[in-house]
């Protein structure tokens, strides 16, 4: 047999079993929060804060949990489209995309990118601190806007740089600036792809627990200011995991489930306004 047609072949299995193995490793995991979660689960876990004596296996649920980490991750979501947009347009309409400070801000996003959460949460709380603030619905925006931002930043820029050259050019030539290039036809042209970076930064920012363990705190009941601690999915499965009964271990993968599912359907709702903004794309 032919060498190319070996190597081809090693290839081809290689990336078969990557292929495999992924799928498993999801199927996995989904399937072991779903048998262990759905016995748990019930309208009380949706409707409910957790009422006295829920860790010790009493009634309640997590509707805190759920309302916090919409909070924290909303907020957070948003507050990092508010930087990363205008920075990412401002790199790929106002400096030339080979620029030094181009290059130099893509590399720090992809270093930031690569740093642990947990540091994003000492750091976070360390502006608390310096703020006067105390674990917070606010503490944990600024936490998860900091975690959030270099994924959202570096989704939208590799977005932006596939715009062709010519589009820019034809923008110029029908005597548009250079915002009104930006807002109205590349961000137009690339709708789709910031979508799914604002969201896949909330998806990854909502199932985070170490950068908010210590800058939202953590409460049993629902939060009604940006300055009152707020409790999260993350941190309400870790603490159901750390409690002797089982009935209310059995609740952390049901609260578990809950997470997945939220994520699930973010991931779905991406994949849905992609395509009905795919429309807006000059082919």
């Amino acid at each position: 047999m032919d060498k190319r047609k070996i190597e081809e072949n090693i290839f081809k299995g290689l990336m078969i079993a990557s292929t495999v193995m992924i799928l498993s490793s999801l199927a996995l995991i989904i399937g072991t929060v779903i048998m262990k979660g759905l016995p748990a689960m019930s309208m009380s876990m949706i409707t409910q804060t957790p009422k006295g004596g829920y860790y010790l296996g009493k009634e309640g649920g997590v509707l805190n949990a759920i309302v916090g980490s919409l909070y924290v991750a909303g907020g957070g979501t948003l507050l990092s489209l508010l930087i990363s947009l205008p920075m990412v347009l401002f790199l790929n309409v106002y400096v030339k995309r080979t620029s030094l400070l181009a290059v130099f801000t893509r590399f720090s996003l992809d270093v930031l990118w690569g740093v642990p959460s947990i540091v994003y949460g000492a750091f976070g709380f360390s502006i608390m601190l310096y703020l006067g603030l105390r674990a917070s619905v606010l503490g944990g925006i600024i936490a998860l806007s900091l975690l959030m931002l270099p994924i959202m930043s570096r989704a939208m820029d590799e977005v932006i740089r596939m715009v062709p050259q010519e589009l820019f050019d034809a923008s110029y030539a029908l005597g548009a600036t250079k915002l009104e290039t930006a807002v109205k036809v590349i961000v137009r042209q690339t709708l789709p792809g910031i979508l799914t970076a604002v969201l896949i930064a909330f998806g990854r920012g909502i199932g985070d627990a170490a950068s908010v363990i210590f800058t939202t705190g953590f409460t049993d009941h629902i939060p009604t200011s940006l300055f009152q601690p707020a409790a999260t999915l993350p941190l309400a499965i870790f603490f159901q995991l750390g409690t002797p009964f089982p009935e209310v271990q059995e609740r952390a993968y049901a609260s578990a489930l809950i997470l997945t599912v939220i994520i699930l359907a973010v991931s779905v709702a991406s994949r849905i306004l992609t395509k009905r903004f795919t429309r807006n794309i000059v082919k």
